[in-house]
């Protein structure tokens, strides 16, 4: 079991930046690819960033690609989403999401753990 908690969102003005945190218990977080989604009112949850259980490899989703960067550090269970150049319609609840893989994952059916989500708002 994995549990993964979520933080670093907040209301910011267009054109901020902010920085996603989200910590896994457990002791084989090296073992898991991880994934950051997100969700906007009446919306489907949507990919943003992917990253391989080892950090070797990322996968953005083309609307954040260039302004969002995906990385992990194993040894403080820890995955991070560097948020640049924020947009109003990246106003979103952000999940972070584990699953038992090696390879960078993007569907949400293939995740085996999600955490609660912190929310993203961005001004205009």
């Amino acid at each position: 079991q994995v549990q993964l908690v979520e933080s670093g969102g907040g209301l910011v003005q267009a054109g901020d930046s902010l920085r996603l945190s989200c910590v896994a218990s457990g002791r084989t977080f090296g073992s898991y690819a991880m994934g950051w989604f997100r969700q906007a009112p009446g919306k489907e949850r949507e990919f943003v960033a992917a990253i391989s259980n080892r950090g070797a490899n990322t996968y953005y989703a083309d609307s954040v690609k260039g302004r969002f960067t995906i990385s992990r550090d194993n040894a403080k269970n820890t995955v991070y989403l560097q948020m640049n150049s924020l947009k109003p319609e990246d106003t979103a609840v952000y999940y972070c999401a584990a699953d038992y893989t090696i390879g960078v994952v993007t569907t949400p059916e293939q995740y085996d753990y999600w955490g609660q989500g912190t929310q993203v708002t961005v001004s205009s």
